[in-house]
């Protein structure tokens, strides 16, 4: 199992079995604590073959060398990160994605995870990561006729996808909710559950890129479902809506910026990937660039 040492205590993990063991009975002192962000996620590249109307992922051509995120990977696993995410745009169009999961199980402890739009999800992809990747998210928003209207591919052929996909990777499903989607919750947590998902991952649309704020109304009818929802999958909510609801964060007194960071396809660290600014990771490595960020946004610089 993996050690990190933060605010709340001593954190287990086992990217294995996914267990999470919290020891708050001793807090460390601050200088013992972790230097790196517990999660990160990667934007491999900003291509994607969908054209999404709420996409946040930039246009700009861009993709991340295979060689710097092996690096990257190997500092944040000696400094305590527990997870790398894999996104972009597509993380499956990055011609290396098989060989820098691969480094990341053989040669880090930390756990692989993919987000995908689920379309070259195939038998041949599925069985060379399989190995390696700890878990995949699948985006789906919406079901029937909403998600092609959103994703311009056949809902059918994403069920195909995920009725396989769970003999090969546990996964979840990624759920951005806007007015468009809100109506299709209640069919989406059942195909969810129905195909195996293990939790749903709900995203109020943000103002980024092409995505536009989620309305209030469908703000306030998201926060009732998610009060009456009776069903078995795990829910989650993206951290920039965590607090709106009634959720008991699993470690309390960890910040934000030692919770999560976000490295782009141009490799530039941010705190999440809704940002704007961030820094740069240059020749000094991606613990350099998390520090020099947070005393940034601390300071009220960035």
């Amino acid at each position: 199992m993996k050690i990190r040492k933060g605010p709340d205590g001593i954190h287990f993990f086992d990217r294995t079995s996914g267990t999470n063991l919290l020891l708050d009975e001793f807090v460390p002192s601050p200088e013992t604590w972790s230097k790196s962000p517990r999660q990160v996620s990667i934007a491999l590249t900003n291509a994607c073959d969908l054209t999404c109307p709420h996409c946040y992922a930039p246009k700009t051509k861009a993709i991340l060398d295979s060689q710097l995120v092996k690096r990257w990977m190997s500092e944040l696993d000696e400094q305590g990160c527990f997870g790398v995410g894999f996104g972009g745009g597509e993380p499956t169009l990055h011609p290396e994605l098989v060989d820098i999961c691969n480094y990341g199980h053989s040669e880090t402890g930390l756990a692989i995870t993919i987000t995908t739009h689920g379309h070259h999800l195939s038998d041949e992809l599925l069985s060379q990561i399989s190995g390696s990747v700890n878990f995949i998210r699948v985006s789906m928003d919406g079901v029937d006729s909403t998600y092609e209207s959103i994703r311009n591919r056949p809902f059918n052929r994403l069920l195909v996808i995920l009725k396989k996909l769970g003999c090969f990777v546990p996964f979840g499903i990624n759920y951005v909710v806007n007015y468009r989607t809100i109506d299709d919750i209640d069919k989406a947590a059942l195909v969810a559950e129905d195909y195996g998902a293990n939790d749903l991952l709900l995203l109020p649309e943000e103002p980024f890129g092409r995505g536009m704020r989620i309305d209030s109304q469908s703000l306030e009818r998201l926060k009732k479902w998610v009060h009456a929802y009776k069903g078995n999958l795990r829910l989650s909510v993206s951290s920039n809506y965590a607090a709106e609801f009634s959720s008991i964060m699993p470690l309390e007194k960890e910040p934000l910026e030692m919770a999560f960071s976000h490295i782009d396809a141009e490799g530039v660290l941010k705190r999440n990937s809704f940002e704007n600014t961030g820094c740069k990771i240059n020749g000094l490595g991606v613990i350099a660039a998390f520090r020099l960020l947070n005393k940034y946004m601390i300071g009220g610089y960035a």
